[in-house]
């Protein structure tokens, strides 16, 4: 369904303690900014958090899905964080986030951007695919969940 180097086990952590929303975006920025390409850590948080200005992205059921366009990225890459307590999100349940899958991709990139959110955000609307990642116990147990899709 996605691209093979669209997530990697590099860009994927679990387990963290995480109280805040910022502090959430903090890690997926730098999990993104490890690239490839290698970016500013700051500079992909201060794009997460212009798009979470704009209306929240948790999407209910303890998920939230980070995006931002980006110039230095040349194809959508995503990261993926769970937290060992949930995070207030200001999601659309009022449910704390306890998944985030954040995204970058290209400034340009407008009809990619758009497919992609739409894939992810049917995929974490099914309450198997939710139980599964947060039931994988390594980073290659999710990216097996997201290769069988």
């Amino acid at each position: 369904m996605f691209r093979p180097d669209f997530i990697s086990e590099t860009r994927i952590e679990q387990g963290l303690a995480i109280t805040s929303k910022k502090r959430l975006l903090e890690a997926l920025a730098r999990l993104l900014a490890s690239g490839p390409p290698s970016m500013n850590p700051d500079t992909v948080f201060e794009r997460l958090l212009e798009r979470e200005r704009l209306g929240s992205t948790g999407l209910g059921h303890g998920i939230a899905l980070p995006h931002a366009r980006i110039k230095d990225v040349s194809e959508a890459i995503g990261a993926l964080v769970s937290t060992t307590a949930g995070v207030d999100y200001d999601a659309i349940d009022g449910e704390p986030v306890d998944l985030a899958f954040a995204m970058l991709v290209p400034e340009k990139a407008t009809e990619e951007h758009l497919q992609l959110l739409a894939q992810l955000a049917g995929l974490f609307s099914d309450p198997l695919m939710r139980k599964r990642l947060r039931e994988a116990e390594s980073a290659a147990a999710i990216l097996r969940v997201f290769a069988e899709l």
